[in-house]
């Protein structure tokens, strides 16, 4: 089946704790919250149903305001995927929903079809999740721990299985390093059991969740996309996003 033909929703969590940042759901961007800005880009990918999953009545209520779909979640969860868990009970208490996308939501000035080419990879094939990545050609600045390198093997045309993820530099050797950008669709049954799985070995030594999918054999798709949306972490990016929306 196509995205067209399962049903696919797109869950945004979000919460107002972030060390570097606190409260930036709600951080001003050309008139918007964040958060707003973050939910308009995933209407517009045109996929599916879209909420906001969030423990704080405020993000809720900017939502709302907007005409847009909240769900209030626990705020004791220990990961955003837990959190799109419990909002998808809520959501869709039938079980009707086959396939859930996770958008982060500091991704303001993401492309909309990143959305459409991450849900597509679960269209056909074997996969349990798919994400995205973009190339960087630039070792000095693949070599920054903060950006996330995905090790993968070419199935088709911009289309990667995931072998591994990682905060070094890697692979060794010419050729490009693959910046991974933190948005998946999972099939409901996967996320189901990503969920049940204890935190594992490789996942607490990179601080990296999505090594424990990796580590229990679940098999990540990746698509290639030319654009990195921005992920508003400090203050400094907060102001880029700015510049980049000022106006829209």
């Amino acid at each position: 089946m196509s995205t067209s033909d399962q049903q696919t929703i797109i869950v945004i969590p979000a919460r107002m704790a972030s060390t570097r940042l606190p409260g930036k759901p709600l951080a001003d961007i050309a008139g918007r919250p964040m958060i707003e800005h973050v939910w308009r880009r995933a209407i517009e990918a045109e996929i599916g149903r879209v909420i906001v999953a969030t423990d704080d009545i405020d993000i809720a209520e900017a939502i709302l305001s907007v005409g847009g779909e909240a769900v209030m979640t626990r705020p004791d969860h220990p990961s955003g995927s837990d959190r799109i868990a419990e909002a998808l009970e809520i959501a869709d208490p039938g079980s009707d929903i086959e396939l859930i996308v996770n958008l982060q939501g500091d991704l303001p000035t993401l492309d909309p079809d990143s959305l459409r080419k991450c849900a597509r990879l679960l269209d056909s094939g074997d996969a349990d999740i798919s994400t995205l990545a973009t190339i960087e050609n630039d070792a000095d600045e693949a070599a920054n721990p903060n950006m996330v390198k995905i090790i993968g093997t070419e199935i088709g045309d911009k289309h990667l299985r995931a072998l591994y993820f990682t905060r070094t530099l890697a692979p060794s050797g010419p050729g490009p390093f693959y910046h991974h950008i933190g948005i998946y669709t999972y099939r409901r049954a996967a996320l189901q059991r990503f969920i049940e799985l204890p935190p594992s070995t490789l996942e607490v030594r990179e601080r990296l969740e999505q090594l424990r999918a990796v580590e229990a054999g679940m098999r990540i798709d990746v698509a290639i996309v030319d654009a990195c949306p921005i992920g508003v972490d400090t203050p400094a990016d907060l102001e880029n996003a700015r510049r980049i929306l000022a106006g829209s």
